[in-house]
């Protein structure tokens, strides 16, 4: 994975940095300051629940760290390229399915940023991937668990 570019839009980008910054600056020193109380309690710390606790924060929040720095260190930002002539990377398309009427818009993502609940899906996804290069009225089918959907491109921006 560290050899693959990941991608990021603008917006990503810069969410991940401010979630990078807030961890860093904030959680860190909030967890430290856990520990410092913990360990004044005294006792046994192997029964000392706040102290277990705490470390375990502690690990999750180092962890969360170097995930966003090797995130941020490998980003490749990428912008639409506004044209809307073929989905891309930064692309939001808006397509219905065959079959229906109501119209569904999608952010096409580096899956590093992907959230579907929120219509961010990653280029990696099955819908991603046959939305990618797709031109405007195009039909995408998309293989998922209960069967083959397609869908028809309404908008590209």
């Amino acid at each position: 994975m560290v050899d693959q570019p990941q991608y990021l839009t603008p917006e990503g980008y810069q969410n991940l940095e401010k979630r990078l910054r807030h961890l860093v600056e904030v959680r860190r020193a909030e967890v430290a300051e856990r520990l410092r109380l913990a360990l004044e309690e005294g006792g046994d710390l192997t029964e000392n629940a706040e102290y277990e606790d705490a470390k375990n924060e502690q690990a999750f929040i180092e962890g969360e760290i170097m995930r966003l720095e090797m995130i941020l260190n490998t980003a490749e930002v990428i912008e639409s390229s506004g044209s809307g002539d073929e989905v891309s990377l930064g692309s939001r398309v808006t397509v219905v399915e065959e079959g229906t009427k109501e119209k569904e818009v999608y952010h096409v993502v580096g899956s590093a940023e992907a959230r579907p609940a929120e219509g961010r899906i990653s280029s990696e996804s099955p819908l991603g991937k046959a939305l990618l290069g797709a031109k405007l009225r195009d039909k995408v089918t998309v293989k998922a668990p209960d069967g083959e959907i397609v869908f028809v491109i309404k908008a590209i921006e």
